[in-house]
């Protein structure tokens, strides 16, 4: 009560009171602004900056040249297969596990939760070691491996199984908010018409999800292809074979090949920029495809 009779002592229009307890003075606003536009600055565009300048500053034959090194496009071709293998695992386990845990109640739901966010908080170092440890010759399997010829760590299987194990949390987790703010009235009608469980996911549940499957999609590709601790566990650093674009970049700088890692390197932003890019075309195709769903909500 004693707020309700301090507002209307204010003597001022609703909408009015409303705009004075949203907004700020000029000068906050502006430092607010200042502020952010410094940190965008000193953490975002001055490393861009010099990633991109150090890698042209012998001219840009030497800039492509480092990218044509055979080491380089090994680097970039295993970065490419780690990523291609990572990703597409990751979205069939990050649907099925949006839809288990969107759709239905079962005995362990919320265990099966904490093991998606395992990777966020173990370490990247930590899961590659435990690779080590699993698949390595004196690891737990290393012994049946090694007898039937099959190589995993310091190999392309142990780099694509730390790939997935890092990146396997993004595609689910941006989907389980999405599964279950939207029910099961869609899915449960389209049933009741006569529709088979693959129509109803394909015709109901996928187009509801498809920017958020799209957008989880996007930043899972990201983390796979600049992934650096678990991946230098587990490769062994074996030039041309298995080092991918991050550890290639490592080995150019600690033996002073500034501008061949800063083309790598340059060519790992141009790859964030492009994910940035599509991140922020998703996110306007979702808002405006929400507002299209509003107003046909309204017109109904």
């Amino acid at each position: 009560m004693a707020t309700t009779f301090t507002i209307r002592n204010l003597g001022l229009p609703v909408s009015r009171r409303a705009a004075a307890a949203t907004s700020e003075q000029a000068w906050i606003r502006w430092l607010l602004i200042g502020t952010a536009v410094v940190f965008l600055a000193v953490f975002l565009f001055m490393p861009l900056a010099v990633v991109f300048t150090s890698a042209l500053a012998k001219g840009v034959s030497v800039y492509f040249s480092a990218l044509r090194e055979p080491d380089a496009l090994a680097a970039i071709r295993l970065t490419l297969i780690a990523a291609g293998i990572a990703v597409p695992l990751n979205l069939v386990f990050g649907i099925a596990a949006a839809w288990a845990i969107g759709k239905f109640d079962f005995f362990g739901k919320s265990f099966l939760t904490t093991l998606i966010d395992l990777p966020f908080s173990v370490s990247p170092v930590v899961s590659g070691l435990i690779y080590v440890l699993i698949f390595g010759l004196q690891g737990l399997l290393g012994p049946w491996l090694a007898a039937h010829d099959i190589k995993v760590i310091f190999a392309v299987p142990g780099i694509v199984l730390a790939t997935t194990f890092v990146t396997f949390p993004f595609i689910a987790r941006e989907l389980i908010p999405l599964v279950e703010a939207q029910g099961n009235e869609e899915e449960e009608a389209a049933l009741t018409l006569g529709a088979s469980g693959w129509q109803t996911f394909y015709r109901v549940t996928l187009p509801n999800i498809k920017w958020g499957l799209l957008y989880g999609v996007i930043l899972c590709n990201a983390r796979a292809m600049g992934e650096f601790g678990a991946v230098s566990v587990v490769s062994g650093h074996i030039r041309g074979r298995t080092n991918t674009m991050p550890l290639h970049i490592e080995i150019l700088y600690n033996e002073y090949q500034f501008a061949p890692a800063f083309a790598v390197a340059s060519l790992l932003a141009l790859l964030a920029l492009a994910t940035l890019f599509a991140k922020t075309a998703v996110e306007w195709k979702s808002r405006q495809h929400a507002k299209e769903l509003a107003r046909m909500g309204e017109a109904a």
